[in-house]
């Protein structure tokens, strides 16, 4: 099966379930469906960034600064999280990602449920071919940098849940 063929739920603007319909359909018709985004920090506090491949049906080659994706029928955004940060790291002992909080994104590329996690990952990383190009680890001082330098495109998804991440975390403080 493509990843156009992959079933996902259709959600309302309250996240409700009000149908399914396959990715490709939803994508094409724009319809509100739910996502995943998990920062992953490696044993030095260092955020996982990673350019997307060129294939992806969403923002191919772009930057991003989480793993994540959306959720299939029936998944839960836990669920979710867990599946899509160790696919796209490659790592089977990943601990549960710490759900922090949702917006609904609304933007470049379409609309859809955002569900915020975190993790720390101290395995090796062995990053999924058919979705990383490439990877590298920044701290957050250096994240900032980049993001500021205009220099990398920016998956825009993630970049406002990057922005939101961090009024999240100064909001705590």
């Amino acid at each position: 099966m493509s990843a156009s063929d992959e079933v996902l739920d259709v959600v309302d603007r309250d996240d409700r379930v009000t149908g399914s319909a396959p990715r490709g359909e939803v994508y094409a018709r724009g319809l509100l469906h739910r996502c995943v985004f998990v920062q992953v920090r490696d044993e030095r506090g260092r955020i996982f960034v990673h350019r997307r491949t060129d294939s992806k049906l969403v923002f191919p080659s772009y930057h991003d600064m989480f793993v994540g994706g959306v959720l299939g029928t029936g998944e839960s955004y836990p669920h979710a999280a867990l599946r899509e940060a160790g696919e796209e790291l490659g790592v089977t002992s990943l601990a549960q990602p710490t759900p922090l909080f949702k917006f609904l994104y609304e933007g470049p590329g379409g609309a859809w449920w955002s569900y915020v996690h975190e993790v720390r990952c101290e395995a090796p990383v062995r990053p999924q071919e058919s979705e990383v190009a490439w990877h590298t680890w920044l701290s957050d001082e250096e994240l900032a940098e980049r993001v500021a330098d205009d220099g990398w495109s920016w998956v825009p998804d993630g970049l406002e849940a990057y922005r939101r991440l961090r009024a999240h975390r100064e909001s705590r403080q």
